[in-house]
């Protein structure tokens, strides 16, 4: 660094540090300035500052996601105080005629949400949008919920999800007039997420900012208890009457706890044990390593709860309660083991058109399945069985939850949207009670939920998926593989010939162009590489499939097909230079 470009990096933080209206982080860089101008402390401290101010925190289709901490590359109130802004003008300077638009506001229970929350409120007021904020800190469903429900033309969650614990983020969604209904309450998508960050970019100092002292309306505890009676009318006693179940559930120290207490008590699953140590919301996440279901570890808690319980399911909901995990015993071993997201997905699709069929008492027709790409190849054949139209999506749920007259849509990491006329997104409450109801009537039948995959091994081939994640340094690198492989393209996966090469920057199958690469060989197995849209990390997702005939073979085809998957894992390894 030259000496013109360090007076230049601690003149910025000084600056920032006059103008922050938050004492902790103001008081954070006034630290960082003075062990810069210590001997012993320069040059970490130097490093930090200068990853605080590398850059804005670039405003995204995931809206904005990062530590909190001071600078502008990090999540703080000016931060949020921008982005309010810029989101402010973006929905009043869409607004037509002397409409006034609406917007509602939702917060988690990490560190600084409910700060960051009311900011928001007070800005959109400010600048003349009817603002409902959410009476206390509930989870991300219910947010999407009030954004339909209310008819807003925008919704902010502030979440950071299942991210560490120094994380916070921001999460936007549209609605109101100006969008179709496929889209209405839905995440941001191109080109809304650069038209966004414009006006953000645009905004001026901070002290230009106004804040409104009072004028929003904190909505009442009952829109919460308006989504769980939604949700609860998901359920069909009627059919699935069945409620002997003994359910463990945890919220993993996230704010969808209470919530879904009140949804599976209200559908009459009054069994419900829910672990002590992770039940009430905590920002720290002590019993956790990583808030994320999908990590290893994270259901031990919960598995050990249900071992003391002898219970029949564990439902674990990630900390804003959008997603969910499922476990439960495997007659095969005798051991507990949490089903993976394609596994759930695959159940929750079969159980959603076996009930649309009795509905209609034929196959269903009008209405669409989908899942992103990367997600298994069994829900098309689950539809075409059904007669259900079934489509596949770009990675994430703001393309999932677009796709027209959708039924049902998940992605492999346990994201399901089971009823997309009331939450336009993943939503692990409803998705939950769905997952009890069917567990219930399999058992009252004397079956398990791997009875049930079993079933559907039987009917469509046994399809089995597994992940390969490959964290690095920096972003640049992550191009440099992708270019390896664009250059280098491997010619087999477990001696498999590669018949089809396709690179997702051209589109694929009528998407629009995304970064990734997908291979599929002569015996159908399918391997799809891409970059991560919010890590530094290479993202293969690897599917093989084995006919099966007779259940005789099961056992011999789970064998084979982990074989597969280990044999494809390894030249996947080896392509990567890994």
């Amino acid at each position: 660094m030259t000496h013109a470009d360090h007076e230049s990096l601690l003149a910025a933080a000084r600056t920032w540090a006059a103008e922050d209206p938050d004492p902790h982080t103001t008081a954070e860089l006034e630290a960082l300035l003075a062990q810069v101008a210590d001997d012993d402390t320069r040059t970490a401290a130097t490093q930090d500052l200068q990853d605080r101010f590398s850059g804005p925190l670039l405003f995204g289709t995931a809206g904005l996601r990062a530590a909190l901490g001071a600078g502008p590359n990090r999540m703080n109130r000016v931060v949020v105080r921008r982005a309010a802004a810029g989101l402010a003008a973006h929905v009043t300077g869409s607004a037509e005629g002397a409409y006034v638009p609406r917007a509602v506001v939702g917060f988690d229970a990490r560190h600084n949400s409910r700060i960051f929350a009311e900011e928001t409120a007070a800005i959109f007021t400010a600048a003349g949008i009817q603002t409902f904020l959410m009476p206390s800190e509930l989870p991300t469903p219910v947010l999407a919920y009030a954004v339909r429900a209310l008819e807003c033309e925008v919704g902010v969650m502030v979440t950071a999800s299942h991210n560490p614990p120094q994380d916070n983020g921001y999460k936007v969604y549209l609605g109101g007039r100006a969008v179709d209904d496929a889209g209405r309450g839905a995440q941001i998508v191109a080109p809304q997420d650069t038209e966004i960050a414009a006006r953000i970019a645009a905004v001026g100092q901070l002290g230009s900012i106004l804040l409104a002292a009072e004028g929003w309306n904190v909505l009442p505890e009952s829109i919460a208890k308006d989504y769980v009676t939604s949700v609860v009318a998901l359920a069909d006693r009627e059919r699935f009457p069945d409620r002997d179940l003994s359910i463990v559930l945890t919220p993993m120290h996230g704010v969808g706890g209470t919530t879904a207490q009140q949804v599976l008590a209200a559908a009459g699953f009054g069994t419900v044990h829910v672990v002590a140590e992770q039940a009430d919301p905590d920002p720290d996440f002590p019993t956790v390593d990583f808030p994320n279901p999908e990590e290893p570890g994270a259901l031990d808690l919960a598995i050990a709860a249900a071992l003391a319980q002898d219970a029949d399911l564990v439902l674990a909901n990630d900390p804003d309660a959008d997603r969910v995990a499922v476990a439960a015993k495997d007659p095969a071993t005798g051991e507990w083991r949490m089903l993976r997201g394609d596994e759930t997905g695959a159940l929750l699709g079969q159980h959603l058109a076996v009930r649309r069929a009795q509905d209609t008492g034929e196959h269903a027709a009008g209405t669409v399945f989908a899942n992103s790409i990367v997600s298994s190849r069994l829900l098309s054949r689950i539809a075409a069985t059904a007669g259900i139209p079934h489509t596949e999506t770009l990675t994430g749920f703001k393309w999932i939850s677009r796709v027209p007259s959708l039924a049902y849509g998940y992605e492999e990491a346990l994201g399901y949207c089971v009823a997309p006329d009331l939450v336009r997104d993943k939503d692990g409450i409803s998705a939950a009670l769905l997952l009890a109801e069917l567990a219930a009537a399999t058992k009252a039948e004397g079956r398990t939920l791997f009875d049930l995959l079993d079933d559907l091994a039987l009917l469509h081939g046994l399809h089995a998926s597994d992940q390969l994640s490959v964290r690095v340094g920096s972003l640049g690198l992550l191009d440099a593989m992708m270019n390896r492989l664009r250059e280098n393209p491997p010619q087999a996966f477990a001696d498999s010939a590669v018949d089809v090469v396709q690179d997702l920057l051209t589109g694929y199958a009528g998407l629009p162009p995304t970064d990734g690469l997908l291979y599929l060989t002569r015996d159908d197995t399918r391997v799809i590489i891409r970059p991560s849209g919010t890590e530094p990390k290479l993202k293969c997702y690897l599917e093989v499939i084995e006919p099966v005939e007779l259940a005789a073979e099961l056992d011999d085809a789970k064998l084979t097909t982990r074989a597969r998957l280990d044999a494809v894992l390894c030249d996947v390894e080896e392509s990567l230079g890994l």
